[in-house]
Formats: structure tokens, C-alpha cells, sequence
């Protein structure tokens, strides 16, 4: 039976890592694997309607954490683990390093309770339930702040983290920084100040070079 892959895109807002999924997914189509395409918070109908409070409704540093390791554990629990032991390839727009760097970096929040956290909502499923379930494959799409928010400013009308200022942005990345230290290999950056084309190679390199695509395609 074909190993299922976990793959998750993390970076601030307005680092475009969104527009990159579903290229990849049609890329592990094209090498005959089916690829799961969700997002957090949400993925299930429960976790999206955790969602739309945590965009929109104002609460506590505690509160908004809570409510996004609630709604990981539903979608880990309904989703990603069945799709995993399907063999699928599972792509998730952000996953627990998001927490660490909004609700650590840019809240504040103490990073020991964020690791207590993740392993609770993390362990207790699939086939090896006693183990944390965490990606194979971190792509992370790096942009300073600064050009994140002059994309963000001439998007949609921002949510309620998009709306931060920049110095919360500024935490946020350096939360991702910290945490792709702490991850080692599990990290890939990928340089997201470039044109598009040049960002969907290296993206694609890093998954090629892991064997789990051909060579060629990374070069596309």
C-alpha cells in the first residue's frame, strides 16, 4: 500500500503560499497520487465554523488558541488521518507551526504550553496512536513583513489577523523562524520575494528532492 504524505504550507499573510497548493496537487496527479487539498483552521464543517470566530470575533490569547487546537483535532481526527492511512497526499494550507507563530510570536503566548497543546491534540490517532502525528514536509514561504503588507493592502478586505499591524507581523515571522530552527529538516524555506515562476520551482525542487515527485517536474 502506498505510504500517505503530509505536506503543509506555512508564511505570513501575503506570502502567497495559498496560490502554490494546488499546483502541487496537480503535480502529484500528474505522478498518479491523489492529493488532498484542506486548510486551518477548518477542513471540517465543525473546524470551519471555529473559523469564522477566530477571523472575526474578538477573544483572549487563550481563547483563540484553545479554539485552534479544537479545530485541528477535529480535522486531523476526520480528515487528515483517514485521507493518511488511504495512502493519500494530504496538502494543508497551515498547520501547528501557524500556531506558534501567530498565537506564540505574535500574541505572545507561552511557547512550553503551546508544545504541551500540540501534543495533546496531536497524539491518539491513526495507525501509531502513540505518536505525535506532525507533516513529513514543512514548505515554508518566507517574505519580510513589510512587502507582506503592501500585498495585503491591495487584497480583500482584511480579517481580523490580517488587519494587525506590523509589528505583529514582524513577531509572527520571527515565531516562524524559531520554530523552523527548532524543526530542523522538517522545514523547507522557500524564497516567496520572487517572481511566482521562480517560486513554484523551488517548491516543487524540495518535494522532488524528497523522491516523493520526478526530477523533472521540479524543473517546470
Amino acid at each position: 500500500m502506498t505510504t500517505g504524505l503530509f505536506i503543509t504550507f506555512e508564511g505570513i499573510d501575503g506570502a502567497g503560499k495559498s496560490s502554490h497548493i494546488d499546483a502541487l496537487a496537480r503535480a502529484f496527479a500528474q505522478a498518479g497520487r491523489t492529493a488532498l487539498v484542506t486548510r486551518e483552521p477548518g477542513g471540517t464543517p465543525l473546524a470551519e465554523k471555529l473559523r469564522e470566530l477566530l477571523l472575526h470575533d474578538a477573544m483572549d490569547a487563550l481563547t483563540e488558541t484553545l479554539l485552534v487546537f479544537a479545530a485541528r483535532r477535529d480535522h486531523l481526527a476526520q480528515v487528515i488521518v483517514p485521507a493518511l492511512a488511504r495512502g493519500e497526499v494530504v496538502l494543508c494550507d497551515r498547520f501547528t507551526d501557524a500556531t506558534f507563530a501567530y498565537q506564540g510570536g505574535g500574541r505572545g503566548f507561552d511557547w512550553q504550553v503551546l508544545s504541551q497543546m500540540e501534543q495533546l491534540a496531536q497524539t491518539g490517532l491513526g495507525l501509531e496512536p502513540d505518536l505525535m502525528l506532525n507533516p513529513q514536509l514543512t514548505l515554508w514561504f518566507d517574505l519580510p513583513p513589510e512587502l507582506a503588507a503592501r500585498r495585503l493592502a491591495a487584497a480583500r478586505a482584511p480579517d481580523r489577523f490580517e488587519a494587525q499591524p506590523l509589528e505583529f507581523f514582524t513577531r509572527v515571522a520571527q515565531g516562524y523562524a524559531r520554530r523552523a530552527a527548532e524543526a530542523g529538516p522538517r522545514f523547507a524555506r522557500i524564497d516567496a520575494d520572487r517572481a511566482r515562476e521562480h517560486v513554484a520551482a523551488q517548491m516543487l525542487a524540495e518535494v522532488a528532492e524528497r523522491g516523493w515527485l520526478p526530477a523533472q517536474g521540479a524543473a517546470a
